[in-house]
């Protein structure tokens, strides 16, 4: 077992959900947060930057008010993503928001910065750093990230190609922090598989697409619901990076989906202009893991899903003949 910071012990299940640009809001955040999940959104998707402070502030009221009137079952912490990258403008502006509302948890990603760390360490927070490989887990670590995110291949959004199996062995040959793994994992069972494999907690994002929270068009949830790993493409035309996206979205935009130039990555584009808005908006991110996702419905029932499953599987592994 890892060492993990006060504030992701005890979750009533192992599960971190994956801010999606543009999609993830308070409403969405909150419920995630309510059901027992960390919940988590960009900073990027407040809109004007001022609108970021406004968000925090929602989401801190109404976990409180979940928590006088529960409390015996209180809402899990939120998370913030900060991109890091040169290209985002908006993050001096937004660290300012961060730091004054004390986020207790902000994930970090495409770039590690000290500075940053040093300044959610200054009010105790902590700081998780998405990656996707071991070379980059190490730069995030010495530059003071508390945890990582395992950005495996099948993730939605900038995935990476290492099997989730090599990644994580390879982290916890020298990481004893935590760790959530990210990568295809859409049900309870994913969730326990994950934690065998080494992880701390499973990192999910493309199932809560389908939820009503999210704010995503109704095509797209719906294009969740009918998609299976089949349905997914891997490029870095459309940000620079390499990400996974839904095949239809990417027909619809009058593109072959079999057929795409990769991009100049020089020309990396996080920072929220109308070029990275159109490529969300437009052209659907998607994990490959949404071949289990068979409706739209409310983010609790996700959950509850998600934690039936869990003791399921676990139970299964308790069977007769198999070693716990």
């Amino acid at each position: 077992m890892s060492k993990l910071p006060l504030v992701l012990r005890n979750l009533p299940l192992p599960v971190i959900a994956s801010p999606m640009f543009i999609i993830s809001t308070p409403k969405l955040v909150i419920e995630q947060c309510k059901a027992g999940i960390v919940g988590s959104m960009p900073a990027l998707n407040a809109r004007p930057a001022a609108q970021l402070d406004e968000w925090l502030h929602e989401i801190e009221e109404e976990l409180a008010a979940h928590n006088r009137a529960h409390p015996g079952r209180p809402a899990a912490p939120y998370a913030i993503n900060q991109i890091v990258h040169k290209s985002n403008d908006r993050l001096e502006q937004d660290m300012q928001a961060v730091v004054r509302r004390k986020v207790p948890i902000v994930i970090t990603s495409l770039g590690a910065r000290t500075d940053v760390n040093e300044a959610i360490h200054g009010y105790g927070g902590i700081v998780l750093h998405d990656i996707i490989n071991n070379t980059f887990a190490r730069k995030a670590i010495e530059k003071g990230a508390d945890g990582l995110v395992a950005v495996a291949a099948g993730a939605g959004g900038h995935a990476g190609v290492k099997s989730p199996f090599a990644l994580v062995q390879e982290i916890r040959q020298w990481f004893d922090g935590p760790v959530a793994l990210s990568g295809a994992i859409a049900n309870g069972g994913a969730v326990l598989a994950a934690q065998a494999l080494g992880a701390d907690f499973a990192y999910i994002g493309s199932a809560f697409i389908a939820t009503h929270e999210a704010r995503a068009s109704e095509a797209y949830k719906q294009a969740i619901v009918d998609g299976t790993s089949d349905d997914i493409v891997y490029s870095s035309l459309f940000t620079g990076v390499h990400g996974n996206y839904l095949k239809a979205s990417i027909r619809n935009s009058g593109l072959d989906p079999d057929q795409l130039p990769d991009s100049d990555p020089s020309k990396m584009s996080f920072g929220g202009g109308e070029g990275s808005k159109k490529a969300w908006k437009d052209i659907w991110g998607s994990g490959q893991g949404i071949g289990t996702v068979t409706e739209i419905v409310a983010t609790a029932q996700l959950v509850e899903r998600l934690r039936r499953e869990y003791a399921q599987a676990r139970e299964r592994l308790s069977l007769p003949g198999i070693a716990p």
